[in-house]
Order: structure tokens, then sequence, then C-alpha cells
């Protein structure tokens, strides 16, 4: 299993790149999985459903299982935001996992640049950044990939991408 990221600044793209990449990946035959990291209010649970009241209720976990699909939802309660190490460690085997969010740690990320954002590139601040994908032309020594170019930015991830077994150790390294 191995682990890339993608960071950038919001709206630069990162997750539009990524639902174009996912489709790209499957028809290769690969399995890819995404973890991302949201802001502290996010919510994937309905309000007024059963697994909300639950939650709501003080459970600690909740699971929900259909035919479709299943979803587990950990409450922290105060506890510490997990890191991405603890989070790899939670997932089912696959051929990639895609982080988005997440930037300081230190796996190897592409960085996703948007130049209408007006936002500086990460890159010359993050020795984990591996490669850029942009719609611009980029003056560095890094590879990069136009942001449209779907089969070339999947091929720099994958050049890019770090067994899961490395990038938990560096995080454990700086730790």
């Amino acid at each position: 299993m191995k682990v890339i990221g993608l960071a950038g600044w919001s709206g630069a793209g990162k997750t539009t790149l990524l639902t174009r990449l996912i489709p790209h990946f499957k028809a290769q035959g690969l399995r890819v999985s995404v973890i991302k990291h949201a802001h502290h209010q996010f919510d994937v649970d309905v309000p007024g459903k059963d697994s909300w009241r639950h939650r709501e209720a003080g459970a600690a976990e909740v699971l929900v299982a259909s035919s479709n699909r299943w979803a587990l939802m950990h409450e922290l309660r105060g506890s510490a935001e997990p890191r991405l190490p603890e989070l790899l460690g939670k997932l089912s085997a696959v051929d990639l996992v895609v982080v988005e969010g997440f930037k300081r740690e230190p796996h190897r990320k592409i960085e996703v640049h948007r130049a209408a954002n007006g936002k500086p590139l990460l890159f010359p601040d993050d020795p984990g950044i591996a490669g850029i994908a942009a719609d611009t032309a980029i003056d560095t020594g890094l590879p990069t990939v136009h942001l449209d170019d779907i089969a070339a930015a999947a091929a720099l991830l994958l050049r890019a991408a770090m067994p899961v077994e490395e990038a938990v150790a560096k995080s454990a390294a700086m730790r």
C-alpha cells in the first residue's frame, strides 16, 4: 500500500483533481482510498436521523450499515485529533491512498496550484512536496504537470507515492 498527498490552498482544485484522478486509477485496475482532512465542524450525519441522535446522546462510536455501504463515526469528545499514521492504520488495504490535506505531515505530496488564487506556492517551504500540478508554468526543478492533464498527473502521483510504512516512520520521527 502506498500513500501520496495533495496539498494546496483552498480553491486550488485539489478535490476536483482527485475526483478526476480516481476514475483514471480505477480504469488502470488500482484500488484507491482517500483520507481528507476537514475543518473541525464538519458532519457526515443528518441531524434528526437515528445515527445522529445516537451520537448526540453521547455514543463514542456509531456504525451505520446497509446493503450498499457502511460508515463508522468516532466522536473525539475532547481527545486529541488523530494524526495521519493513526488514520492510515484504520484503512483496508488498497493500492494507493491519496491524502487531501494534512499538509504539516511529512509524507510526500503533490502541490495543487491555481494562479487565479493569488496564493504563494507551498513547495519552497515544504520538503515533502515532490511535484506540482498547476494551471500555469512554474519555475522549479520539481516535476510539473498541467491540472487538466489527468494521465500526467496520475503518473506523477504514482511515481511520488511512498510506502505507507515509510510515511508512518517519517511522521513518528517528527514527534
